[in-house]
């Protein structure tokens, strides 16, 4: 699939305490999740110690921060992981960030442009497509709607949806 290109799993949202912990926003399934992991960033960080702040979040202490002013430089950084590190899909599962970048063709075989952002409002995921003139439009991540997609193929886009 996507081989070893970084995916964001987690960004830091800032300090917590003054030990040099801090409090993560969390993009996967949790804590539970993210504590599969144990480095992040290519090795710039190792997980020492992580929990849940009981808001959908997670606190963390890393080796390498050892105080508030470490871990207010940290604020916005992306904790990323290799796609192979990731745990394999069952069928019709896909990551987020093996989508991006696809190319989008219509079920008529028609360029549409490609996959530059996965979106969630609350009623599942919706694919953002750009059109080769730069215009974007979007798609529901539904069978009706994407009936098929592969990598390195792409995505295939009813029609009706195409617009």
């Amino acid at each position: 699939m996507a081989g070893d290109k970084p995916v964001t799993i987690a960004a830091v949202a800032g300090a917590h305490g003054v030990t040099g912990e801090v409090r993560l926003k969390l993009f996967g399934e949790g804590v539970d999740a993210l504590s599969r992991f144990k480095s992040f960033n290519d090795g710039a960080l190792t997980l020492k110690k992580l929990r849940s702040d009981n808001k959908g979040g997670a606190i963390a202490r890393f080796a390498e921060i050892t105080d508030r002013n470490a871990a207010e430089k940290l604020r916005g950084t992306a904790l990323t992981v290799p796609r192979s590190a990731l745990p394999p899909l069952e069928e019709g599962e896909y990551y987020h960030a093996d989508l991006i970048g696809l190319p989008a063709i219509s079920t008529s075989g028609e360029a549409l442009g490609k996959c530059v952002a996965v979106e969630n409002f609350g009623a599942g995921d919706v694919l953002e497509i750009e059109k080769p003139d730069g215009k974007r439009f979007m798609v529901p991540m539904r069978e009706e709607a994407v009936p098929e997609w592969s990598d390195p193929e792409g995505l295939v886009i009813d029609a009706a949806f195409a617009e």
